[in-house]
């Protein structure tokens, strides 16, 4: 009996050493501040291949949180990817987490800078940690960030994980649709003026929250975008994955994208919500999973990349 706890004790140790080896925190130095990683390596990574997540809209951080919801979504895949044998690296964002002190002042920060992180951090794959093939994986805006970083030739495949089909401001006015007529009327206005590249100066105080002056020419940065004319440039093994409960972006989005690149596979994952959890249509029980952090991610989910990752 004591033998078989000795040896319990010891497996335990060895495992607990093992996972805490493929766990790193890697650095990328800016010039404007630095930016925080976590670079999870499997005990052997002979096909030097890896993945880079890139995490979606608003304050999220590295693990797919931020101070109003804990889900880990982004810390589950990185998880089972390592699982699977494939490493990843995940980062906070640029003034975000441990990445803040590398932030701009909010009326200065434009969507390329998020870009041009993301292709920094794929040159530091390749460069510095000398990985031959980087797929990388981007989730919500993330997806259209990863898009655009993926077009150089430095990128092997690319994930878009429940990414947008089509401009930003297209999805504002659809997203504002079931407002009063009067404030649509408006909305739609002051998007025209951003579309152009300019800026606004009167806008209605109920939309101050969304059109304020210092966030106005990061929208009109982010408006010139379109994820069907970007996906189309990709010369690359693309797949195309999204749940059919998420609530934040649709099937028609996942279609778009298949049909901008014919070429790419089109994934639908039942029962999938926007942070990859198992979830029912029904909002309020859908959004309750956006703070159960031990909720697992979907199978599905990891039983589409993984053959995807890997395949030759």
């Amino acid at each position: 009996m004591k033998t078989n706890f000795c040896t319990i004790l010891l497996l335990m140790f060895m495992l607990t050493n093992l996972y805490s080896q493929t766990e790193k925190i890697v650095t990328l130095k800016t010039g404007t501040g630095d930016l925080e990683g976590t670079l999870m390596t499997p005990e052997s990574n002979s096909s030097k291949t890896v993945a880079l997540l890139i995490a979606g809209s608003g304050p999220t951080d590295r693990d797919g949180n931020n101070l109003a919801m804990k889900n880990n979504s982004l810390k589950m895949l990185a998880t089972e990817l390592v699982k699977n044998g494939i490493a990843s690296l995940r980062y906070d964002k640029r003034g975000i987490g441990n990445s803040k002190t590398a932030g701009f002042k909010e009326a200065d920060i434009r969507f390329e800078n998020y870009v041009n992180d993301a292709k920094e951090w794929i040159i530091y794959l390749k460069k510095e940690l000398k990985f031959n093939h980087i797929v990388v994986i981007g989730h919500s805006e993330g997806s259209l960030i990863g898009m655009i970083a993926s077009q150089g030739k430095e990128v092997s495949k690319f994930v878009s994980v429940a990414g947008a089909g089509q401009a930003a401001d297209k999805i504002i006015r659809e997203q504002l649709k079931s407002q009063p007529p009067s404030l649509t009327i408006q909305v739609n206005a002051i998007l025209d003026e951003f579309v152009k590249g300019k800026t606004v100066q009167n806008t209605p105080p109920e939309l101050n929250s969304l059109f304020r002056q210092s966030v106005q020419p990061y929208l009109i940065s982010w408006f010139k975008y379109d994820p069907q004319k970007e996906i189309a440039k990709l010369r690359i093994p693309v797949l195309i994955i999204q749940g059919t409960t998420d609530i934040q972006v649709g099937l028609d989005d996942a279609n778009r994208l298949a049909k901008a690149l014919p070429k790419a596979k089109l994934v639908i994952i039942e029962g999938m919500n926007h942070i990859l959890k198992p979830a029912p249509a029904d909002r309020q029980m859908n959004i309750l999973t956006y703070t159960q952090p031990d909720l697992a991610i979907k199978k599905e989910l990891i039983d589409n990349i993984i053959p995807f990752i890997i395949r030759k």
